[in-house]
């Protein structure tokens, strides 16, 4: 069900990338209830000259380890879970890979049921 973007500045290990996708589907699994085989990801990296954010918009002091994270999910979520699921996803990076909180930005994307194919060309969730 969720389709998930993660965006980092350039020079990440792979086990650095990993944790991430590890530690955000977790979070999806615990909070979203999304199974454990339903996890669709991709890690991109980025230099410094395409890679930009507010240092401090909101007041939240970020830095260049800056993790951008963008979850197209089904429509089918109250505020309550997704503030849960923000929270559980930065409480996750935070412990592994060592992301600081203010380093974590997510964006939910809602989606129509009937807007995801995962594949055959034949939309799953459509009634």
């Amino acid at each position: 069900m969720p389709f998930t973007r993660i965006a980092v500045r350039g020079g990440k290990p792979a086990p650095y990338r990993k944790a991430l996708a590890h530690g955000i589907h977790r979070a999806l699994m615990e909070v979203f209830n999304a199974p454990e085989d339903d996890i669709f990801m991709v890690v991109t990296e980025h230099d410094a000259d395409s890679f930009f954010y507010g240092r401090h918009y909101l007041g939240i002091e970020r830095s260049d380890d800056l993790v951008l994270i963008q979850i197209a999910v089904s429509n089918t979520r109250g505020q309550d879970q997704k503030k849960a699921l923000f929270a559980r996803i930065a409480d996750n990076l935070a412990r592994d890979p060592g992301v600081r909180r203010e380093d974590v930005f997510v964006n939910l994307v809602d989606v129509a049921r009937e807007n995801w194919s995962f594949g055959n060309g034949v939309a799953q969730y459509a009634t």
